[in-house]
């Protein structure tokens, strides 16, 4: 079995290839950011890619997107380091079969990983639980009202890139980064700017 982990964490990485030291069955792929993950993906084709939701570059959803475009037949598991249900509807929503919190024990992911890699789909139990009884704060939250681009600018923006330097990094027009943040102000209730940064910060794109 061939697993894709695309994370920028050292450390991740590093846990993660631990896991699967005594199964010499599994190979371990690696990328560090949604870029490099997208290539590494198309060159290696990866029965499981275990994709981190914030990215340097770009967001595990917007990863998650291209790769499905290519393969909509791909697997993969989300790892994140937040906790909140919305997270994980919008993952299910996009046709991600697993979900793992990064603060759940190791072993749960090596356990998604394979029940994904069987054709079932696995969600943490704890965040099953959570997000079984957030209904109303799921319906609430900005994940559910955006696409994966969407995403992507309110992140880059959130970071404090300029509009020009978003168009850059997504390979879209300064037009189109303009509209869609108009757009964002709206659907937010965004009144400028600084009110985007901060819901960014709050559902924590902004890395």
């Amino acid at each position: 079995m061939r697993v894709l982990i695309v994370d920028d964490h050292p450390v991740v990485v590093t846990g993660f290839r631990a896991l699967f030291t005594s199964d010499p069955s599994v190979e371990i792929l690696e990328a560090s950011g949604a870029k490099d993950g997208h290539r590494a993906y198309l060159q290696t084709h990866p029965d499981v890619t275990v994709v981190d939701v914030s990215l340097p570059d770009l967001t595990g959803f917007e990863l998650t997107r291209r790769i499905h475009t290519d393969d909509p037949a791909a697997k993969i598991v989300m790892l994140s380091e937040s906790e909140d249900p919305a997270f994980v509807v919008r993952a299910m929503e996009m046709g991600i079969q697993g979900y793992v919190s990064k603060s759940d024990d190791p072993r749960l992911l090596a356990k998604a990983i394979r029940k994904v890699a069987a054709g079932e789909r696995f969600v943490s139990p704890r965040l099953t639980g959570a997000t079984t009884f957030a209904g109303a704060a799921i319906k609430a939250s900005p994940l559910t009202q955006m696409s994966p681009r969407e995403l992507d600018i309110l992140k880059l923006l959130g970071r404090g890139d300029r509009i020009s330097e978003v168009g850059s990094e997504l390979g879209v027009s300064y037009k189109t980064v303009a509209n869609t943040t108009s757009m964002l102000k709206s659907k937010l209730g965004a009144k400028n700017h600084s009110d985007l940064v901060r819901i960014a910060v709050e559902i924590d794109l902004h890395r």
